[in-house]
């Protein structure tokens, strides 16, 4: 981690004077990197464990230089909102950013940030009325997996085949397991809103940052889920036709493991909107939380933000 800003002592200084210099410069902050926000890239190793590292993007600029989180870990941080949001779309700057980093025109008018992304069920290119059919073509109409994992407590979710396992590692998942395999999103939602009507689809992030939950074995809730649903899974399957949907059964529950040294005690949210410049000690990094000793932060719900991270 890099260390203190050195100042040296103005030349003739006395004593007490450098000493005074000195306990100056151990409260410098030293800047690492300015740009804006995006979600935090997260990469799974073979043991189950999660590297992190945070990508700040100049306008203008094409490449970025990542800043690996795990360097930070028990140092002070800082990050200071300069008020700027650029929408990560277009560019421009905007007064207020529309789901994670649009501007309102934007939002307005990408199939990415559509209802029916949340709620795939609600599908309707079939209908001819998608707002990017080309889009669709290439994001909704490709493979997707429904999987159960294990965050706060057991959940179901789905995402496309190419984002297993950043869409866990992106949610705090510490167990996850794909069940199904389906050729489009909305067959995987038809699925995914078969099952949450026995279980949630979404994570208590506050219980998340707890702490680990409660061990439950995937692969046994599987099978008793496909057991229960399995007459409205066939009905499924007759609807979009042969193979549209494939329970995955050889696949092991993975276990995942967050660079956290120490769980908060009490969860308080921390928010750019309302305090421009956040700073503490950083006790762990989970899904896309920055744990610190003064509050958690949702790195990804500030996407576009303009800032500076600095250490000390």
């Amino acid at each position: 981690m890099t260390g203190d800003l050195f100042i040296a002592a103005p030349a003739g200084a006395e004593g007490n004077d450098i000493g005074h210099s000195a306990a100056s410069v151990s409260q410098e902050w030293s800047i690492l990197a300015q740009g804006n926000l995006r979600k935090m890239a997260a990469e799974l190793a073979a043991d189950g464990t999660v590297t992190y590292s945070l990508h700040l993007r100049k306008q203008g600029e094409a490449s970025v230089t990542p800043l690996l989180m795990s360097t930070l870990l028990g140092g002070e941080v800082k990050l200071r909102f300069t008020g700027a949001i650029h929408c990560v779309e277009c560019g421009r700057l905007t007064r207020k950013s529309f789901n994670q980093g649009y501007c309102y025109p934007c939002f307005s008018r990408l199939a990415s940030c559509d209802t029916c992304m949340m709620d795939p069920v609600t599908c309707h290119y079939d209908q001819g009325t998608c707002r990017e059919p080309e889009w669709a073509e290439s994001v909704c109409m490709n493979d997707h997996f429904v999987y159960l994992s294990n965050t706060s407590a057991t959940k179901v979710g789905i995402t496309r085949y190419s984002q297993l396992p950043t869409r866990w590692l992106d949610q705090g998942a510490s167990w996850a397991l794909p069940i199904m395999r389906t050729r489009t999103r909305h067959q995987a939602g038809c699925v995914e809103a078969l099952l949450r009507t026995c279980m949630s689809d979404r994570t208590a992030w506050q219980r998340m940052l707890k702490g680990e939950p409660e061990e439950v074995d995937l692969q046994v809730l599987r099978d008793e889920l496909f057991e229960r649903f399995a007459t409205e899974l066939n009905g499924l399957s007759q609807r979009f036709g042969l193979q549209s949907l494939q329970p995955v059964t050889d696949v092991q529950t993975a276990h995942i493991r967050y660079p956290v040294l120490r769980y908060p005690d009490k969860i308080k949210a921390l928010n750019l909107d309302k305090t421009a410049e956040i700073s503490g000690t950083l006790l762990g990094i989970k899904g896309q939380y920055w744990l610190l000793d003064t509050g958690v932060i949702n790195i990804r719900k500030f996407t576009a933000y303009e800032v500076q991270v600095a250490v000390r």
